[in-house]
Protein backbone atom coordinates (compact mmCIF):
# COMPACT_ATOMS: atom_id res chain seq x y z
CA UNK A 1 0.00 0.00 0.00
CA UNK A 2 1.54 3.23 -1.01
CA UNK A 3 0.64 6.73 0.44
CA UNK A 4 0.42 9.35 -1.94
CA UNK A 5 0.35 13.10 -0.50
CA UNK A 6 -0.02 15.59 -3.31
CA UNK A 7 1.66 18.90 -3.60
CA UNK A 8 -1.34 20.94 -2.00
CA UNK A 9 -1.63 18.76 1.29
CA UNK A 10 2.09 19.04 1.55
CA UNK A 11 1.70 22.98 1.27
CA UNK A 12 -1.40 22.61 4.18
CA UNK A 13 1.09 20.49 6.25
CA UNK A 14 4.17 22.96 5.71
CA UNK A 15 1.86 25.96 6.43
CA UNK A 16 0.82 24.65 9.90
CA UNK A 17 4.35 23.71 10.65
CA UNK A 18 5.50 26.91 9.85
CA UNK A 19 3.21 28.80 12.22
CA UNK A 20 4.57 26.64 14.92
CA UNK A 21 7.76 27.13 14.21
CA UNK A 22 7.48 30.50 13.76
CA UNK A 23 5.25 31.33 17.10
CA UNK A 24 8.10 29.27 18.95
CA UNK A 25 10.80 31.38 17.51
CA UNK A 26 8.72 34.86 18.25
CA UNK A 27 8.52 33.40 22.01
CA UNK A 28 12.05 33.23 22.18
CA UNK A 29 12.78 36.20 20.45
CA UNK A 30 10.32 38.10 23.10
CA UNK A 31 11.67 35.80 26.13
CA UNK A 32 15.25 37.42 25.24
CA UNK A 33 14.45 40.87 25.28
CA UNK A 34 12.14 40.72 28.30
CA UNK A 35 14.78 38.22 30.28
CA UNK A 36 17.78 40.93 29.02
CA UNK A 37 15.64 43.68 30.36
CA UNK A 38 15.02 42.10 33.55
CA UNK A 39 18.56 41.16 34.39
CA UNK A 40 20.22 44.35 33.32
CA UNK A 41 17.87 46.93 34.86
CA UNK A 42 16.10 44.66 37.65
CA UNK A 43 17.79 41.66 39.39
CA UNK A 44 20.83 40.30 37.91
CA UNK A 45 20.36 36.90 39.46
CA UNK A 46 18.43 35.81 36.02
CA UNK A 47 21.56 35.39 33.77
CA UNK A 48 21.31 32.23 34.89
CA UNK A 49 18.26 31.89 32.90
CA UNK A 50 20.81 32.45 29.69
CA UNK A 51 23.46 29.95 31.18
CA UNK A 52 25.75 33.18 31.32
CA UNK A 53 25.93 34.33 35.24
CA UNK A 54 29.75 33.61 34.46
CA UNK A 55 29.85 36.15 32.13
CA UNK A 56 27.93 38.98 33.63
CA UNK A 57 29.67 38.32 36.90
CA UNK A 58 32.74 39.43 34.46
CA UNK A 59 31.32 42.17 33.08
CA UNK A 60 27.87 42.97 31.92
CA UNK A 61 28.04 44.90 28.72
CA UNK A 62 29.92 41.61 27.51
CA UNK A 63 26.40 40.12 28.84
CA UNK A 64 24.68 42.27 26.58
CA UNK A 65 26.25 42.16 23.69
CA UNK A 66 25.99 38.64 23.67
CA UNK A 67 22.79 38.94 24.55
CA UNK A 68 22.17 41.05 21.19
CA UNK A 69 24.07 39.01 19.03
CA UNK A 70 21.86 36.07 20.58
CA UNK A 71 18.80 37.99 19.96
CA UNK A 72 19.45 39.24 16.40
CA UNK A 73 20.17 35.64 15.68
CA UNK A 74 16.50 34.75 16.99
CA UNK A 75 14.64 37.73 15.30
CA UNK A 76 16.33 37.01 12.00
CA UNK A 77 15.05 33.19 12.25
CA UNK A 78 11.84 34.37 13.43
CA UNK A 79 12.28 36.93 9.99
CA UNK A 80 12.10 34.13 7.89
CA UNK A 81 9.15 31.84 8.65
CA UNK A 82 7.28 35.01 8.93
CA UNK A 83 7.65 35.57 5.06
CA UNK A 84 7.24 31.63 4.94
CA UNK A 85 3.89 31.59 6.84
CA UNK A 86 3.17 35.03 4.51
CA UNK A 87 3.61 33.53 0.92
CA UNK A 88 1.48 30.62 2.26
CA UNK A 89 -1.03 32.25 3.56
CA UNK A 90 -1.22 34.85 1.01
CA UNK A 91 -1.21 32.00 -1.88
CA UNK A 92 1.38 33.95 -4.19
CA UNK A 93 2.97 30.26 -4.63
CA UNK A 94 1.31 29.47 -7.92
CA UNK A 95 2.38 26.19 -8.71
CA UNK A 96 1.16 26.42 -12.02
CA UNK A 97 3.66 29.34 -13.06
CA UNK A 98 6.39 29.27 -10.34
CA UNK A 99 8.30 31.76 -11.98
CA UNK A 100 6.89 35.03 -10.82
CA UNK A 101 7.68 38.00 -8.84
CA UNK A 102 6.47 37.13 -5.62
CA UNK A 103 8.40 33.52 -5.29
CA UNK A 104 11.87 35.27 -7.15
CA UNK A 105 11.43 38.10 -4.10
CA UNK A 106 10.67 35.75 -1.27
CA UNK A 107 13.75 33.90 -2.26
CA UNK A 108 16.05 36.37 -2.62
CA UNK A 109 14.26 37.62 1.10
CA UNK A 110 14.77 34.19 2.53
CA UNK A 111 18.29 33.60 1.56
CA UNK A 112 19.72 37.38 2.80
CA UNK A 113 17.97 36.39 6.53
CA UNK A 114 19.83 32.82 6.22
CA UNK A 115 23.20 34.44 5.15
CA UNK A 116 22.53 37.46 8.20
CA UNK A 117 21.67 34.36 10.49
CA UNK A 118 24.79 32.49 9.57
CA UNK A 119 27.12 35.53 10.29
CA UNK A 120 25.60 37.26 13.33
CA UNK A 121 25.52 33.33 14.43
CA UNK A 122 29.43 32.78 12.93
CA UNK A 123 29.92 36.33 15.11
CA UNK A 124 28.28 35.34 18.57
CA UNK A 125 30.53 31.84 18.54
CA UNK A 126 33.56 34.00 18.37
CA UNK A 127 32.84 36.24 20.59
CA UNK A 128 32.72 33.48 23.37
CA UNK A 129 35.24 31.94 21.87
CA UNK A 130 37.42 34.83 22.30
CA UNK A 131 35.77 35.66 25.96
CA UNK A 132 36.92 32.01 27.05
CA UNK A 133 40.23 33.17 26.29
CA UNK A 134 39.79 35.89 28.19
CA UNK A 135 38.78 33.30 30.98
CA UNK A 136 35.36 33.77 31.48
CA UNK A 137 33.20 30.56 31.82
CA UNK A 138 30.55 30.24 28.73
CA UNK A 139 28.54 27.59 27.57
CA UNK A 140 28.43 26.22 23.46
CA UNK A 141 27.57 27.53 20.66
CA UNK A 142 24.72 24.89 20.99
CA UNK A 143 23.13 26.45 24.69
CA UNK A 144 23.84 29.65 23.60
CA UNK A 145 21.64 29.11 20.46
CA UNK A 146 24.06 30.36 17.91
CA UNK A 147 24.97 26.68 16.47
CA UNK A 148 24.77 25.90 12.97
CA UNK A 149 26.49 29.06 11.95
CA UNK A 150 28.33 27.59 9.14
CA UNK A 151 24.75 25.32 8.04
CA UNK A 152 22.82 28.82 7.70
CA UNK A 153 26.04 30.26 5.40
CA UNK A 154 25.79 27.07 3.23
CA UNK A 155 21.60 27.19 2.82
CA UNK A 156 22.06 31.21 2.78
CA UNK A 157 24.60 31.03 -0.09
CA UNK A 158 22.67 27.89 -2.11
CA UNK A 159 19.17 29.61 -1.92
CA UNK A 160 21.35 32.87 -3.57
CA UNK A 161 21.80 30.92 -6.07
CA UNK A 162 18.70 29.31 -6.73
CA UNK A 163 17.41 32.92 -6.37
CA UNK A 164 19.20 34.33 -9.27
CA UNK A 165 17.95 31.34 -11.32
CA UNK A 166 14.18 32.36 -10.45
CA UNK A 167 15.97 35.90 -11.97
CA UNK A 168 16.30 34.52 -14.98
CA UNK A 169 13.29 32.09 -15.26
CA UNK A 170 11.23 34.90 -14.12
CA UNK A 171 13.01 36.94 -17.13
CA UNK A 172 12.31 34.18 -19.68
CA UNK A 173 8.85 33.43 -18.57
CA UNK A 174 7.65 37.59 -18.86
CA UNK A 175 9.52 37.54 -22.70
CA UNK A 176 7.78 34.43 -23.86
CA UNK A 177 4.62 35.88 -22.23
CA UNK A 178 5.08 39.03 -23.93
CA UNK A 179 6.20 36.62 -27.61
CA UNK A 180 3.34 34.95 -27.50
Amino acid sequence: MEIKISARQMLKILYVLSWIIFIGVCIEAGSFVFNAFFTLVINPVNASYFNLSGLYAYDPGHFAVMLLLMWIVTVLKACMFYLIVKILEDKKLDLAQPFNKATGRFISGISYLAVGTGLFSCWGIKYAAWLVKQGVQMPDAQQLRLGGADVWLFMGITLLVIAQIFKRGIELQTENELTI
